[in-house]
């Protein structure tokens, strides 16, 4: 409790900064027009989302393992409790290997998610879990291991490869193009947790360019860059003052959620919790869901249905005989459609009206 107190009064001078700073005219959206594009979207709540089927970004995007079918169904479990958003990470590696049939596949998948009434808030970068990934064939799971085979996205390619920048930045431009006025898209979240597993400062140049390519595209659509750890104080001055709303993950108790939520209030922005519940750490529905509602915070939980990424497992506590938990750590239903704790999906069924 002391560390965050602490990082929250850190935290509070760069807010305040930010929060006095006048947005550069004609790039960061004024205050005005994100309170307004908020207002347009009623209450967001939905999941981070991966068909169960997939083990990583790759084999949800890429032609062979591209599975349509998992997809629509799984949404429609999504629909079925009320969410009406979701968010999906994208990799640059399908670009590469097939532009067209990339943009293509995401014009499916977002014709699907439509059917059912569902946004989509799409990732570009991320700095989570394995820094090395190929195209073709992906690994399968490691029993027990949360997610042992998502990729990071550029990963420590970007450091060898002094060629992959202009890659990635005709990557970015070529989606945000094509999708950036396509109302189905809800936000482009640019880059999630820069800075994480090691990368820490080396990723602050990537994270600068990529807002500048979405900039010099002007999509229709807002952008942003989730907050996630206090201790990356440039970082954070960066994403507070470049977003045009502001994205966050807390996976806290209420109290030290409520903490952060009181903080990032002072921003003047709306905010959307792109990341929450893991229950063995004391973020579940039951607590953090409704605060969210009441303080009108898009409410994103990690994971629908419980698949190959593992994450019904928790981050450091792998279970290498493969048995299930017992206590979930995120995710919400089995893969036929029964829900892990039928009260937990009564509770979001109240909480979104969906009787």
């Amino acid at each position: 409790m002391k560390q965050i107190l602490l990082l929250l009064t850190l935290a509070g001078g760069w807010l305040l900064t930010g929060c006095n700073r006048p947005p550069a005219a004609g790039k960061v959206w004024s205050g005005e027009k994100a309170a307004q594009w908020y207002a347009a979207q009623g209450w967001l709540r939905g999941c981070d989302f991966i068909p169960s089927t997939a083990v990583n970004q790759l084999e949800m995007w890429q032609e062979a393992t591209f599975d349509t079918t998992t997809i629509s169904r799984e949404l429609g479990y999504a629909a079925a409790i009320g969410f009406n958003s979701v968010r999906v990470y994208l990799h640059h590696v399908p670009w590469v290997t097939d532009a067209a049939g990339f943009r293509s596949r995401i014009g499916a998948y977002l014709s699907i998610a439509h059917r059912y009434g569902i946004s989509t808030l799409f990732v570009f970068f991320d700095d989570c879990w394995n820094r090395e990934y190929s195209a073709g064939p992906q690994p399968a799971p490691r029993p027990g291991v949360h997610n042992s085979g998502w990729v990071q996205d550029p990963g420590d390619a970007i450091h060898r490869n002094i060629t992959l920048t202009d890659t990635l930045e005709r990557y970015v431009k070529d989606i945000l193009t094509h999708f950036g006025h396509d109302k189905r898209v809800l936000l482009w979240d640019l880059y999630n947790e820069p800075g994480n597993e090691g990368h820490r400062e080396k990723s602050l140049p990537l994270l600068k360019k990529v807002f500048r390519w979405a900039r010099e595209i002007n999509p229709d659509q807002p952008v942003s860059a989730g907050l996630w750890s206090w201790n990356l104080t440039e970082f954070n001055r960066f994403q507070a003052e470049n977003s045009d709303v502001i994205t966050y993950h807390n996976y806290d108790k209420p109290e030290q959620h409520r903490q952060i939520i009181d903080t990032l209030r002072k921003l003047g922005r709306p905010l959307i919790c792109t990341e929450y519940m893991a229950r063995t750490n004391g973020s579940r529905f039951d607590n953090i869901m409704p605060m969210l509602k009441e303080e009108n915070i898009g409410a994103y939980n990690w994971g629908l249905v419980a698949g190959k990424t593992n994450t019904i497992y928790a981050w450091s506590t792998p279970m290498p005989d493969g048995k299930e938990p017992p206590l979930w750590f995120h995710d919400i239903f089995r893969k036929d459609g029964t829900p892990y704790k039928e009260e937990e999906v009564q509770l979001i069924r109240e909480l979104t009206g969906k009787r």
